[in-house]
């Protein structure tokens, strides 16, 4: 187990080609706030900056390494998720389903591993940040 430390270390520690993209799991939530959990909305916004902030200076240095942010729409397909979205609904004095037919379609575990690998793949997502729905990828604000 040691040499597979040892090897994700150093694949962690060596520079990226010119053509990668990183990408980073942020959250609708740094968007728009968490009134359950400020704190993990400021920490999701955080992520969104330094995700910027390394794609300034991969083009200011001419690395050719892209750098993309993913915000995803809560969704009741994990855990996570679903445990946000009783607590989201019980704070709306609604039921579960009552909160997510108003919510409108879910973000599955499929549509966003779609979206995030077109986001390595596609040149054309060319924007620092996503907002990801059910709909897609749409650049945020």
């Amino acid at each position: 187990m040691q040499h597979v430390f040892r090897w994700v270390r150093e694949a962690l520690l060596s520079p990226l080609d010119p053509g990668s993209t990183v990408i980073t799991v942020s959250s609708g939530a740094a968007l728009r706030g968490s009134p359950l959990s400020g704190g993990y909305a400021g920490a999701k916004a955080a992520i969104r900056f330094i995700t910027a902030y390394a794609a300034d200076e991969s083009e200011r240095a001419g690395l050719g390494v892209r750098f993309r942010c993913v915000l995803p729409r809560l969704t009741p397909a994990t855990a996570l998720g679903a445990a946000d979205v009783a607590a989201y609904a019980a704070r709306q004095g609604v039921d579960v389903a009552g909160y997510l037919a108003a919510a409108g379609p879910a973000l599955t575990i499929e549509q966003a591993g779609t979206a995030i690998t077109s986001l390595a793949t596609e040149p054309g997502l060319d924007k620092d940040a996503y907002l990801l729905t059910s709909s897609g990828l749409t650049p945020a604000p």
